[in-house]
């Protein structure tokens, strides 16, 4: 759904699969119930394709998307940037105000020392089909591995967790 794969699009997953697994342990997280703050604004770096990522999966939205049903379930205003939290995400229950600070650091997941070389080769329009494999491969590697071998390092994920009583 995202259009593309890479450790922007994996992070953004894992964030939200950690935040709702901490927000709802024992049950099914509940579309429309859920809120998603973002501490960047849109349009900035990989704000969007992050808030994209959140959006598909637990349904909040910004103007857009679902209005509802009678008056119910709308999931519109769900989605906010320019939060002000800790970390690059927040998920919050709104049944409960419990609140999941996230932040996500890909640079412990190492890919290949030449993948900027390659990167400016092909930006340049001078690569080889050798090299555009090579780049491809290498950087569908390290998704790979931030999705499987890194999924659970607690440096990859960080996150704090807020219950409210």
């Amino acid at each position: 759904m995202a259009g593309h794969s890479c450790p922007t699009v994996a992070g953004a997953y894992l964030m939200a699969r950690k935040g709702l697994s901490l927000l709802y342990p024992d049950t099914m997280p509940i579309r429309g119930n859920i809120r998603v703050l973002m501490q960047g604004r849109l349009g900035d770096g990989v704000v969007g394709v992050m808030a994209n990522i959140a959006s598909f999966i637990t349904g909040a939205t910004d103007t857009g998307g679902f209005h509802g049903l009678g008056g119910k379930y709308d999931r519109r205003g769900l989605l906010k940037f320019e939060a002000d939290i800790q970390g690059e995400m927040a998920i919050e229950r709104l049944d409960t105000g419990d609140r999941v600070t996230l932040s996500y650091n890909p640079k412990i997941v190492a890919g290949d020392p030449r993948m900027q070389e390659w990167r400016g080769i092909i930006l340049a329009e001078k690569a080889n089909f050798e090299i555009e494999k090579l780049f491809q491969n290498s950087w569908q590697d390290r998704v790979k591995s931030i999705l499987i071998d890194y999924a659970e390092h607690p440096g990859l994920v960080m996150y704090t967790f807020e219950e409210k009583k």
